[in-house]
């Protein structure tokens, strides 16, 4: 059973910046990472995501068009780790950040493409 723990959430002002890890219990590399979101009140929703297959081009990485420019996603294979830095935060950006597991290693914007899940991290930003 492959396990992932999120950190790095917490109280942050309107345009500061903060950089959430997903650890892996698992070689990282082997799988498509989603970052998701969910706030009060609303449908958990598709902020970032990695993959090796293909699915994106490029460096396989993918942003949700509200964090282009803001946020980015990356990946430590060593330490089995996929961050997501986010800079300019703003209020809207509050929720519950979620790090998910695709086994077959494509990535997606759809959460039922991932088999596992993180507990979540909360991430709230005062204006």
């Amino acid at each position: 059973q492959v396990q992932l723990v999120e950190s790095g959430g917490g109280l942050v002002q309107a345009g500061g910046s903060l950089r959430l890890s997903c650890a892996c219990s698992d070689r990282i590399s082997n799988y498509g990472i989603g970052w998701f979101r969910q706030a009060p009140g609303k449908e958990r929703e598709f902020v970032a995501g990695i993959s090796w297959r293909g699915r994106w081009t490029g460096r396989g990485t993918h942003l949700a068009d509200f964090v282009k420019g803001r946020f980015t996603i990356s990946r430590d294979n060593a330490a089995n780790t996929v961050y997501l830095q986010m800079n300019s935060l703003q209020p809207q950006d509050t929720a519950v950040y979620y790090c998910a597991a695709d086994s077959f290693g494509s990535g997606s914007e759809s959460a039922n493409e991932y088999e596992y899940w993180g507990q979540g991290t909360q991430v709230t930003v005062s204006s």
